[in-house]
């Protein structure tokens, strides 16, 4: 009975939405992705509680490439761009800032975090030219599937499946599977395959407190 009633207010979601979906492809063909997008993901942002869920999902699954069953997106979330992917079971906390990127199925990412399409989207080489108008490199950015990204963090490259990234850490490197990385930058300090003895355990508290 319960999956029904998610089913039906799913289907309504998606039909209140409609409109705004079909507007949202309209400006992105004639203004582009750039001005067009933001502005309706501003908009769904700001609806709170559960109506907030179903309607961001609903749009979103009408508008990007993937927005997976079960995935959720909480109050002032801002996706940049309609080529963003989200998996199935995605959950994303309040207040982050997604660029283009891919987010695998089961990853939780916890409130005000930052995924940007790498960390050369301005160029800074000359001297005489200002930093807005000189070329930048936007690099697509992956999440690996069950992947947990902490609260504050600032995520600039890719991150593997499986991995833990500390709060208010700032990755600036690919992190590979498994592994769990904290601090400015981040780096990591342990792999969650690999065995975990008492010893391991205490030397993972050592370089914690290095790192903090």
């Amino acid at each position: 009975m319960k999956s029904v009633l998610k089913l039906i207010i799913d289907l309504l979601a998606k039909a209140i939405v409609l409109p705004a979906a079909l507007l949202c492809w309209l400006g992105i063909a004639v203004l582009g992705a750039d001005k067009a997008f933001p502005g309706w993901s501003q908009f769904f942002s700001l609806i709170p509680g559960l109506t907030g869920v179903y309607l961001r999902r609903a749009f979103y699954k009408l508008v990007l490439p993937r927005c997976g069953d079960g995935a959720c997106l909480t109050f002032g979330t801002l996706i940049s761009h309609p080529s963003a992917s989200l998996g199935r079971s995605v959950y994303v906390g309040a207040y982050c800032s997604l660029g283009a990127i891919d987010v695998g199925d089961d990853v939780l990412i916890a409130s005000h975090v930052s995924i940007m399409n790498g960390s050369s989207q301005h160029g800074i080489a000359r001297l005489d030219v200002p930093i807005r108008e000189q070329p930048g490199t936007f690099e697509r950015v992956s999440i690996g599937r069950d992947s947990w990204i902490g609260e504050r963090s600032t995520i600039c490259a890719n991150i593997g499946e499986h991995c833990v990234i500390g709060a208010g850490a700032v990755v600036t490197k690919p992190i590979p599977d498994y592994a769990i990385a904290v601090g400015v930058p981040a780096r990591v300090i342990r792999f969650r395959n690999e065995p975990n003895t008492p010893d391991d355990r205490l030397k993972l508290a050592e370089q914690l407190i290095e790192v903090f």
